[in-house]
């Protein structure tokens, strides 16, 4: 059996994720900070044989090795590791202090390379490491900030694990969403701008949803991604790659700058 870790898992892309994977047969260690939701995690995969949970804080200097340790005390393997965990409403540049700056790189860029250097010495040939960045790591972003830093990063680390590590058979790639509504884009969804720069501008007619995401990784943990390394796949409807401008958004009265 499989062994895959999701971080992140307690909810949103990280918890569909997780009982994607448990559902194609893979066991899963989930890990959040809420135990609470960690346990409604175990109750939706329904199966003590192929699922363990964790709360831990990933930034502490021995979250990843206490990650890594329960999936190899529990199953003696790890096959896929995804590095989902991660928080959003970042600050432009002028805006962000120091705190902000080193939690954003902490938890989505620090935590993932240490997970990854931590977890390759368990992994086979035919194993896989995806991380989750963001539209924002791919065409930098409104008050991005921190955020599109980290995410940037993740993407470079991302491209340097499928070099060095592919000879062993270990893949590496990047799943990057644009908005999916989520528990931690919801209230931004509220902005109306904010929703106008995502809605008015995605030629597919409608937002993410998380099984979009789950599916993606998924896939790349399967034997038909057994080729694709150090890639980032984009799924955002064709925000990021397109100039779309919906009918409203071009029937709109402008305003001069």
């Amino acid at each position: 059996m499989q062994v895959a870790i999701v971080t992140g898992a307690s909810s949103g892309i990280g918890f569909g994720t997780a009982v994607k994977l448990a559902e194609s047969g893979i066991a899963v260690l989930g890990t959040g900070r809420d135990e609470a939701r960690l346990a409604d995690l175990a109750s939706a995969i329904g199966d003590p044989e192929r699922v363990a949970t964790l709360a831990v804080d990933l930034t502490a200097d021995d979250g990843p090795a206490r990650v890594v340790d329960a999936a190899v005390k529990r199953w003696g393997r790890i096959d896929f590791l995804v590095n989902n965990a991660g928080v959003g409403s970042p600050k432009p540049l002028h805006e962000t202090d120091d705190e902000s700056l080193d939690y954003f790189l902490g938890l989505m860029l620090r935590a993932p390379f240490r997970l990854a250097r931590d977890v390759i010495p368990h992994m086979a040939s035919g194993s896989a490491i995806i991380n989750v960045t963001s539209t924002f790591a791919v065409v930098g972003g409104l008050r991005g900030g921190a955020y599109s830093a980290a995410k940037g990063g993740l993407t470079a680390l991302t491209t340097h694990i499928a070099c060095q590590y592919g000879p062993q058979g270990i893949r590496c790639n990047a799943v990057a969403p644009g908005v999916t509504v989520t528990p931690m884009v919801e209230h931004r969804l509220e902005d109306e701008r904010f929703r106008k720069i995502n809605t008015e501008m995605t030629p597919y007619p409608r937002l993410g949803r998380v099984e979009d995401l789950a599916s993606t990784i998924a896939f790349l943990c399967s034997p038909g991604g057994s080729f694709i390394n150090g890639q980032t796949i984009v799924v955002d409807g064709g925000w990021s790659s397109t100039k779309y401008l919906s009918d409203f958004a071009l029937s709109s009265e402008w305003v001069a700058r």
